[in-house]
């Protein structure tokens, strides 16, 4: 039963944090379809400052410079999508997809290419490992392992809610998603504000990305991706209605079933059921597809989103 805890606050975090940064970019009216790819340089960002710091680096500094490695590859990876939907305007949809067709093979590249520089030629795989560096992140308190990131996803959350719904930038931010013509028709500066929703989905993806790839292992092959979990946070963030604390609960639901693929085996009932273990991995997927055709005719997107903002036209 701890284990099944355990592990559906780890997963309801990172769906948490990858949808949260989806929520910010479409509140500003970009639909973020590329948030895997994000997710995957994110990841890649956080494990490479894993591998190279020095083995006498604290446990403090460890989290905080790989967060911050995460968060700078996910935002400079999110400008991307900036530049092509907002100053371009290039088909949102198009792009997302791109991205992280594009995330996950430049990621392996760059892995396999640095392992066989250091290895000269022997080791062209691409594994980054960071096992002593993971123990950082985890807190050990009577047998639940306690992860840094699910205080950081609390923070974020509460952060977001205020942001979003309690601050002058979070409601402007919101009408660019909702009518960009009359924001920009009261002084708001539309690609502003649309840059900035991109570049906090960055942030956030980023960070969601190092998350997921710490999750219960100690090293990462970045030609696996994150498994789909970019998708999976934009079912969270549709069904949590794009609403912080909605979201929050919507990723516990999709966490749960996203762990009974991993500890199903420790609870005798559901073994006897004698169900193949690629029935439980397809459970999170299926779920979000039966929750999404319940729930998508009554969700009400940001009205412009996915509209590239011309501002000659109102």
């Amino acid at each position: 039963m701890t284990l099944l805890l355990q592990y559906t606050i780890a997963f309801a975090c990172i769906l948490s944090l990858v949808a949260l940064g989806g929520c910010f970019s479409e509140h500003s009216g970009v639909i973020n379809l590329g948030l895997e790819g994000i997710m995957v340089m994110g990841a890649l960002g956080g494990a490479l400052m894993m591998k190279y710091l020095s083995p006498d680096t604290s446990a403090i500094l460890i989290v905080l410079l790989t967060v911050l490695a995460s968060v700078l590859a996910g935002m400079l990876y999110s400008i991307l999508l900036a530049v092509a939907a907002i100053h371009l305007k290039a088909d949102q949809t198009l792009v997302g997809t791109a991205m992280n067709m594009l995330g996950i093979a430049l990621a392996t590249v760059l892995v396999k290419a640095i392992n066989m520089i250091e290895s000269n030629g022997d080791n062209t795989s691409s594994i980054i490992s960071y096992v002593n560096e993971k123990k950082a992140f985890i807190v050990n308190i009577k047998g639940f392992e306690f992860s840094w990131f699910m205080l950081i996803t609390v923070i974020l959350v509460i952060a977001s809610y205020v942001i979003l719904y309690k601050t002058r930038f979070g409601l402007r931010l919101c009408a660019c998603g909702e009518h960009p013509q009359a924001a920009d028709s009261v002084g708001i500066n539309v690609y502003k504000m649309r840059w900035a929703g991109v570049l906090i989905s960055g942030f956030l993806g980023g960070i969601g990305g190092i998350c997921y790839v710490t999750t219960g292992v100690s090293e990462w092959h970045f030609e696996y991706g994150v498994a789909g979990f970019g998708f999976l946070a934009l079912a969270v963030m549709i069904f949590g209605r794009w609403k912080p604390q909605n979201i929050a609960m919507a990723a516990l639901l999709f966490g749960f079933f996203r762990t009974l693929s991993n500890v199903y085996a420790g609870f005798d009932f559901l073994k006897n059921l004698q169900i193949p273990g690629g029935i439980y991995n397809m459970l999170p997927y299926v779920i979000s597809l039966v929750v999404l055709a319940f729930t998508s005719k009554t969700s009400k997107a940001p009205k412009a989103e996915g509209i590239p903002y011309d501002k000659g036209t109102r």
